[in-house]
């Protein structure tokens, strides 16, 4: 008896190309330097002059934040923690918390100061409270900066105040926002990185409001920070997290306070409006059956180990086909667990994505004189059809 298992190829989801246009969003930005990014997937929504040198400006005092929270995370720091308010600290121009030399802060009202005012008083408090000088905090700054990959980043001190030696990029911001992000959860550390969200703050009796922009009428934002100097332009690194689905931007090199607001709430909104989350098939799911030769059970479920949720602009969405692939009827016996075909992930005529498919249950052998049986039948009237699951 010669039996031959062909390749089966069945089609799941298949979008017609060519038939209608498809159109997709032009993505621009009047912003010098940008870089977005999904957050959980660290894939690229958006990205110009990502690598150039820039100046972070006030968005370096997120780094400043970064190794406060970890000390407070490390056990080190206490948010009751009080600091003194020197007279370097005090004398700092620029953006204030309005600390009063010789006073103590705690630990917490500083930290409030640095993200929602973004007091350069209150940066230098932190970094003298916790190395001794700012100088020595730059030190753990630049140290951070390594350990999660900021490539191409020397901080000169903790608040972002020009310096011929201070220098980043877009994509260094972004890896900083989105480890911070990762690191300090808001559902297991939540009187940290909430602070980012707050829209007013006050200290000393003088109430200021959040700087961010996108904290005014965009759904979801939830940080970070802005930043301006002269040298650098005005900048914004945002976080927006909607429907489960989480948009790091940076932004910088605008031309005033107007351009900046308008084009974070543009891109964000644009960002969420493009690209989606599409889960085709949860770990664990039944992707189709494969018939079964000379089984106890005719058919078996062909699985996936790892979920398939994509996140794809809308023209690759509309470019996207699954197809799967196994030997046909596949024989017995079978252990669950057991590779026994492969789905296709295609964009665009593309392989873009390889998943194999295992059994989803052990199918036994039958006993010998039901083998003959089965076989019989398998010659005169073959397999039975499998229909094609369809999106």
């Amino acid at each position: 008896m010669n039996l031959k298992f062909l390749i089966k190829s069945i089609i799941v989801v298949t979008m017609l190309i060519g038939v209608f246009p498809v159109l997709s969003a032009e993505i621009r930005s009047s912003a010098q330097q940008v870089h977005i990014t999904d957050f959980a997937t660290g894939k690229i929504l958006f990205s110009k002059n990502a690598d150039q040198p820039m100046k972070p400006a006030s968005m370096a005092k997120i780094m400043t934040v970064f190794v406060a929270f970890q000390r407070i995370v490390d056990g080190s720091l206490r948010m009751g923690d009080e600091f003194i308010v020197s007279e370097k600290a005090w004398k700092k121009g620029g953006s204030r918390t309005f600390l009063e030399v010789g006073t103590k802060v705690s630990v917490s009202d500083v930290l409030h100061g640095i993200i929602v005012q973004s007091g350069n008083d209150a940066a230098i408090v932190m970094a003298e409270g916790i190395s001794g000088t700012e100088d020595a905090f730059t030190d753990e700054m630049n140290f951070w900066a390594k350990k999660i990959g900021m490539t191409d980043t020397n901080f000169r001190n903790s608040t972002g105040w020009p310096d011929p030696e201070l220098t980043t990029t877009a994509k260094d911001l972004n890896t900083m926002a989105t480890e911070l992000i990762r690191r300090f959860p808001a559902d297991e550390y939540p009187e940290l990185f909430p602070i980012f969200a707050k829209k007013v703050f006050t200290y000393n009796r003088i109430k200021q409001p959040n700087r961010n922009p996108l904290m005014y009428g965009s759904l979801g934002v939830d940080g970070l920070k802005t930043g301006h100097t002269k040298e650098s332009g005005y900048g914004l690194v945002g976080s927006a997290n909607r429907k489960d689905q989480r948009v790091v931007m940076v932004l910088n090199g605008m031309s005033g306070i107007k351009e900046r607001a308008t084009e974070s709430r543009r891109l964000m909104d644009l960002m969420f409006r493009e690209f989606k989350t599409y889960r085709f098939y949860d770990d664990g799911q039944a992707v189709d059956q494969a018939n079964v030769w000379l089984g106890k059970a005719t058919k078996v479920d062909l699985i996936l180990s790892e979920p398939l949720h994509l996140l794809l602009a809308y023209q690759e969405r509309q470019n996207l086909r699954l197809s799967i692939q196994w030997l046909d009827p596949i024989p017995a016996p079978i252990e669950k667990g057991d590779k026994l075909g492969t789905l296709i992930v295609d964009i665009s005529g593309k392989n873009f994505k390889k998943l194999p498919l295992y059994a989803g249950q052990d199918v036994l052998a039958l006993g010998i004189f039901k083998r003959i049986s089965a076989a019989v039948k398998y010659l005169i009237f073959g397999a039975p059809i499998s229909k094609p699951i369809v999106e």
